[in-house]
């Protein structure tokens, strides 16, 4: 069986198209990974997704987006990527056991958040750590937090967190931001920051939640433990690209997008974080995944498939 469009990839952007292909009557089977859902599967509470006053939990807004799929035709398998052939067509999608033929496809793989790997970071998660200011911040209110990064990004969460927060500390493992000048004189200039230099958060600490973290000083040597109420991690996202063998990205490996939301490859349209580098939200990565959807819904009827 051909598939009009095979989907790789299961957050919002993924979903959301297949909810648009199969309302089109396309044949749509959704590649969705054994840990399917995305970076909301990590997230607690949404508050600023449209649609839920009260804010939803991450896994359940993924659950809702999934039985939504399903209920206008999706099929979805919970198998991962082996490989992506685009050198023919029908193009031929393989998972462990199976490969798969589709007309088009719509990349939407996500971006996986770059992690410090400290003890206690990774069960935290969702529990005072987080790598999304703008999703989070209401939660430190009236708090003290610790950004981690010394780029634009990690100066875009510091200004954020300090409209909310009573304190934002920037640490940082280098002598010298890397971030533009006007975003560095932003951070050093605004009254609730405050900054570390050659700096490295080695723990993660506390029973459930973040409580304190201990902070290496890579020019002393020196350890201590400060108390903080939160650690949002901003030292890049990890685009999930590698292994589409022939479709261009850029430096940061980042998917390039064309018009209506192609690739390089004609028939391969792309969706989500896998190429934004710049808003990285479930809302903005459900309408990029709206949109994939009906373009390749007309380029298969511009072609005749």
């Amino acid at each position: 069986m051909v598939y009009d469009v095979i989907i790789i990839g299961s957050g919002p952007a993924g979903l959301t198209a297949a909810i648009y292909a199969t309302r089109a009557s396309l044949r749509t089977l959704v590649i969705a990974g054994v840990k399917w859902g995305g970076q909301l599967q990590l997230t607690s509470l949404v508050e600023n997704y449209p649609g839920f006053p009260e804010g939803i939990q991450g896994p359940d807004l993924m659950t809702a987006m999934r039985k939504q799929a399903e209920h206008h035709g999706a099929e979805i398998i919970g198998k991962d990527l082996v490989k992506a052939d685009f050198t023919a067509r029908p193009f031929k999608i393989s998972v462990a056991d199976a490969t798969h033929e589709a007309k088009s496809v719509i990349i939407a793989s996500g971006a996986d958040a770059r992690w410090l790997g400290v003890p206690g970071e990774e069960e935290k998660i969702g529990r005072g750590v987080s790598s999304c200011a703008t999703c989070d911040s209401a939660f430190f209110k009236e708090k003290q937090v610790i950004v981690v990064g010394g780029g634009d990004s990690a100066m875009e969460e510091a200004l954020v967190l300090a409209k909310s927060s009573s304190k934002v500390t920037v640490v940082h493992r280098k002598d010298e931001f890397r971030a533009s000048q006007i975003m560095q004189d932003r951070v050093k200039n605004h009254p609730k920051i405050e900054i570390l230099f050659n700096s490295e958060i080695t723990e993660v600490m506390g029973a459930i939640k973040v409580e304190k973290v201990k902070i290496l000083n890579n020019k002393t040597k020196e350890t201590t433990e400060m108390p903080i109420d939160g650690v949002f991690v901003a030292i890049g996202h990890i685009p999930n690209s590698k292994v589409f063998e022939g479709i261009e990205t850029d430096e940061q490996g980042y998917i390039k997008v064309r018009d209506h939301f192609l690739t390089n490859i004609e028939g391969v349209f792309v969706a989500g974080d896998v190429h934004d580098r710049k808003y990285r939200q479930a809302v903005t990565a459900a309408g990029f995944g709206s949109a994939a959807a009906l373009e390749a819904e007309r380029w298969l009827g511009s072609q005749n498939l």
